[in-house]
Order: structure tokens, then C-alpha cells, then sequence
């Protein structure tokens, strides 16, 4: 087995990650270097494929101000935002997106070169930035990727999956073991900060806008190593995405379409929003997403329909270029079609429980962007605040590292040492197709624990999860980037699932339909594999006939 040692690891290389790798290199003394880790090609995350924009709270949009950014985020958020932490990434937006430009990040403007804003749903003002009409993510993270190759300073390590965190009985973190997935092999990287930028979730359903990528390894990884883990029932599913399957996700119909005008329809052309949300199509996803499926499940159909031929040909072509060309592929011209559409998972608000400074409870771990739960989002995402949160803790975990000696640790414990003699034996496994493991898990998510849930359909899930687990057959080594994926879906789906089952309300995104009102006095939900006892006698107590053969190992526990 290789080892090695960095000052700071990155693991994810969107926007998040990238950014990270460049704002430590040029601002913190690193003695032992910066190493970047990716299990696919640089760049490829759900950053790259974000079509809407970034939040951009400029102080040449008069129109604008933080106050009002953090009032429509903290309406947004369903009563969990965290009004510090919105604060500081609104107040913050200006710095950072001007620093962004320094990386060779544009943004569209207009003949005057001046920055155009777009209005997305639940803003009051237009103030999201956006890049390539509809393609802000690629844009944004070619140029930082850009940046990143260039850089001799920060190593690369691609097609590399990190296995499993080195936490020693301090509850520090020490490094990371990596598995190369061309060779197989395993490599041990001390590091004195490890950074989990790796994304989120969406794999985990049946129909998503997130790349094969989005299996929660992030998450996996920092509950398997102790940290608290914040809000995990509430995911977040994108209203309107292209209803035609394919492909590995479905491709996402931006909401800046319906902030341009585009309404929804049925299948005769009849506008329904009014029935449900007196903001109509600019109501926030939440709403539009329950409006919509309640919609498909009245009619017995697949999707409802988004007509945008009111916006104007020539303006659709200019300022969505991509959707416009996507769907022609599809045989839509959606300048004189309706574009057929239905919610399909998007995001993760809950996550690694940060603090602003990408701090996690693990010292020496840290994480942003969709890996994080720092608040910002509470139940319900306001739009294109995810690039924005990006960006800001991106730059701020920078700054707080540049106070800290970045050393790689000299002494090793026998905890750690425990951890890596786990990837250094030579174990012979058959390598599992888990290609229809993957779909069975993807459809018991979509069914129980999807846009609305119940004790009943949480309870049936987390039995049907037992049982595909009992197939897979592994619990700590695996042989394949494929086995490791499936193994950190099968672990952030029973968090998905625990905190549902113990968030008895509805609120935000997580919609209970057995407690549909919200609790006024409910509060953040937390996991961690420490306090899992408790929480499993609750669960036997409760679910006794469907829990009597779950082992102590199945579980992590709601505190």
C-alpha cells in the first residue's frame, strides 16, 4: 500500500472543491502541498450541470439588498434557516463573486457590460447572475477547472474514490484512504485537514437532475467517522424536470424559465398553480413540486406541461439555449410546444453539520457546499443560493485554514492503524453487479421516502433497504468504485429514512402525510452512529415486528 501526505485534501471537485483548492493554495502557507481528489474527470459534479444562475447580492443592483436576500431566504427556508449563517453568505455574495472573476469566471451581461439578473422563484428582486444563458454551472466550473490544471502547486488525484476517513480515538482526523479505481489499489493520505466537497444525494431516487455521481459519498464517509449529521429528511425535488427518461438522470428545466414567464398546464393547455399557491408558478419549490405531483396523481398521469411559447422565440433561443436545444433533440420546440415536465430529486439541504467556517465535529474534517448543512437552506432552498453558498464557504474555509499550522501528523495511532490493516489485507471477493441493486434502492426511495411520506411508507422502506442490504454482502471493503458507491447510497438512504421517521410534521420539502401540519416549536433533526442505541430501542419499541432482526450495525441514531 502507498502512503503519502498533503497539508489540506479536497475530495470533489465542483465548484465547491475547486474553488477551495484554489483560494488555499493562494492564501495559505502549505508545507507538504494540496491534493485534489476526484472519483470521476475534474470538474464532473452537479455543480456542473446548475442551469439557473448563482445568487448575486452586487451592490450595482440597486434594486437589491442583503436585507432583502436574507428575508426571502429565511421565508424560503421553512422556519430552520440559521439567521447568522444567512447573513454572512448574503453579506459576503459581493466579495466573493467580484474574486470569482479573478479566476476567469464570467458573467452574462448586457450591452452596456453590465451584469443582467434574472428572477427565479420566492426572490422579490432579480438578482441571480447567470453565465451561458442557461449553462452557469458549466461555465463557472470549466473556468475554475481551468485554473486548477494549470496550477503546478495542487496535485490531482482523478478516478480516485475516498474509502474511508482517519479518525483516531481523539475524534481527529488524520487523513483519508483512497482506492484508485483503474488499479485497485489503495493509497493512505495523512493530511492536518480534509475537506469533504462532494455534493449530493439525488442518486439515491428514481427520477433525478443529478449525475451518476450524486451517491452521498461525502455523507457516508463523515457519519461512518463520527460527525453529526444535520437535517437529512429534508432533500429537496426540483419541480420541473424534462419528463422523458434515457439517459442516467432527467435533464433539468431551469426555474428562470417560469421566472420569465413559462406556466404550467395540463395536458389541454388549463393553468392549475391558482389552485394551490396564490404566487402562482414563482411559489416556492416546495409548493410547485406537491402542486404538480398532486396534479400526476388526480389525472393518473406521468407529468403535467410548461408552456413557454409566451416568452418569445427569440428570447427563449438567447437566454436558453441549452433547454431550447435539449428539447428540440427530444422533438420539442418549446418556442410553440409544451415541454412535458415532473419533479425529479435535486438537492440535498441537510448534510455534514457545519459552521461557517466548513467546521465539522470532527476536528480536522471539514465540508461545504451540498455535502454541508450550514443552515442556510433550513427546510426549503431558495434558488441559486446553492452556487452562492459554494462559493462563500469555499472562500472562507480558505481564510480560517490560513490561521491554522498545516501540517501532515507524525505520529500515528493504533485506531488508525486498525483502519488502514482493514485495505491492507488481502481479501478475495467476487466483484457484485450492482447495477439492479442500485435501481431497487432508487425505487424504495422514490416510493417511501420520496415527495410525500408516512410512518407506513418510511417504516415498509427501511425494511425493503435491510433486505437489499442482506444481498450486497459487504460492509467495509469493497472492490469496485461501483460496490462503494452503493454502499454509502445504502447508508445516506437509512439517514434519509431515520430522520423522516422521527420528524413527525410537515415542513419545507419534507411532507408527512400522516403530520401534515408544521410544528411551531420543532427544531434541526441530528444523526450519529455514537448515540445509534437510543434510537434503535425507540425504533424496536415502536416498528417491533419489522425491526427484530435489524443488527447493531445497521443503524445510526437520531439525537
Amino acid at each position: 500500500m502507498k502512503y503519502s501526505k498533503y497539508s489540506a485534501i479536497i475530495i470533489g471537485s465542483g465548484i465547491a472543491g475547486l474553488y477551495a483548492a484554489l483560494k488555499i493554495e493562494r492564501t495559505t502557507k502549505l508545507n507538504d502541498g494540496i491534493l485534489l481528489v476526484t472519483k470521476s474527470k475534474l470538474g464532473e459534479s452537479n455543480s456542473y450541470y446548475a442551469q439557473g444562475g448563482m445568487v448575486g447580492v452586487l451592490k450595482e443592483n440597486k434594486a437589491d439588498s442583503t436585507a432583502s436576500h436574507i428575508s426571502d431566504t429565511i421565508k424560503a427556508g421553512a422556519g430552520l434557516s440559521e439567521l447568522n449563517t444567512v447573513k454572512f453568505i448574503s453579506e459576503n455574495s459581493d466579495k466573493v463573486i467580484k474574486d470569482l472573476l479573478n479566476f476567469g469566471v464570467e458573467f452574462d451581461r448586457d450591452e452596456d457590460n453590465k451584469f443582467t439578473f434574472t428572477l427565479e422563484a420566492a426572490h422579490s428582486v432579480r438578482r441571480v447572475l447567470h453565465s451561458g444563458g442557461d449553462a452557469t454551472g458549466r461555465m463557472v466550473t470549466t473556468a475554475l477547472r481551468q485554473k486548477v490544471s494549470e496550477n503546478s502547486n495542487i496535485d490531482i488525484y482523478e478516478e480516485t474514490t475516498a474509502v474511508e476517513l482517519l479518525v483516531d480515538e481523539t475524534n481527529e482526523c488524520k487523513g483519508v484512504i483512497v482506492f484508485n479505481n483503474l488499479t485497485g489499489e489503495y493509497e493512505v493520505i495523512y493530511s492536518s485537514a480534509v475537506i469533504l466537497a462532494t455534493g449530493g444525494i439525488g442518486q439515491l431516487y428514481k427520477y433525478t437532475t443529478n449525475p451518476s455521481g450524486a451517491t452521498g459519498d461525502g455523507m457516508s464517509l463523515a457519519f461512518n467517522a463520527g460527525a453529526v449529521m444535520q437535517d437529512m429528511e429534508f432533500v429537496q425535488f426540483h419541480p420541473t424536470a424534462l419528463a422523458i427518461d434515457g439517459d442516467e438522470n432527467r435533464f433539468l428545466i431551469s426555474e428562470a424559465v417560469r421566472g420569465e414567464g413559462a406556466k404550467l398546464v395540463d395536458a389541454s393547455g388549463a393553468e392549475f398553480m391558482y389552485k394551490y399557491d396564490e404566487r402562482l408558478e414563482l411559489a416556492p419549490r416546495d409548493v410547485v413540486t406537491r402542486a404538480i405531483y398532486s396534479e400526476m396523481l388526480k389525472h393518473h398521469t406521468d407529468n403535467v406541461y410548461l408552456n413557454a411559447a409566451c416568452i418569445g422565440s427569440e428570447k427563449l433561443a438567447a437566454r436558453f439555449p441549452n433547454i431550447s436545444k435539449k428539447c428540440l433533440e427530444n422533438g420539442i420546440d418549446i418556442s410553440k410546444d409544451f415541454i412535458p415536465v415532473a419533479p425529479a430529486a435535486h438537492y440535498m439541504m441537510g448534510g455534514i453539520k457545519t459552521n461557517i467556517h466548513g467546521e465539522t465535529s470532527v476536528k480536522g474534517l471539514y465540508a461545504i457546499g451540498e455535502a454541508a448543512s450550514t443552515g442556510l437552506h433550513g427546510g426549503n432552498r431558495l434558488a441559486s443560493n446553492s452556487l452562492l453558498e459554494c462559493v462563500v464557504c469555499a472562500y472562507e474555509v480558505a481564510n480560517y485554514l490560513k490561521t491554522l499550522p498545516l501540517n501532515a501528523p507524525k505520529q500515528i495511532n493504533e485506531t488508525i492503524k486498525s483502519i488502514i490493516e482493514k485495505y491492507s489485507e488481502e481479501i478475495y471477493l467476487e466483484e457484485i453487479d450492482v447495477t439492479s441493486m442500485k435501481e431497487k434502492l432508487k425505487s424504495i426511495m422514490w416510493r417511501g421516502a420520496g415527495i410525500f411520506r408516512s410512518e407506513e411508507t418510511l417504516e415498509n422502506s427501511l425494511k425493503e433497504l435491510e433486505d437489499l442490504k442482506s444481498e450486497f454482502h459487504r460492509s467495509d471493503k469493497c472492490i469496485s468504485k461501483q460496490e462503494y458507491e452503493f454502499r454509502n447510497m445504502l447508508t445516506v438512504a437509512e439517514m434519509v429514512i431515520m430522520s423522516a421517521l422521527k420528524r413527525k410534521e410537515s415542513r419545507g420539502a419534507h411532507c408527512r402525510t400522516d403530520f401534515s401540519d408544521t410544528n411551531e416549536k420543532a427544531v434541526h433533526t441530528s444523526l450519529t452512529r455514537t448515540s445509534l442505541e437510543d434510537f434503535k430501542k425507540i425504533l424496536k419499541k415502536q416498528y417491533s415486528a419489522n425491526f427484530a432482526g435489524f443488527n447493531d450495525s445497521d443503524f445510526g441514531a437520531a439525537v
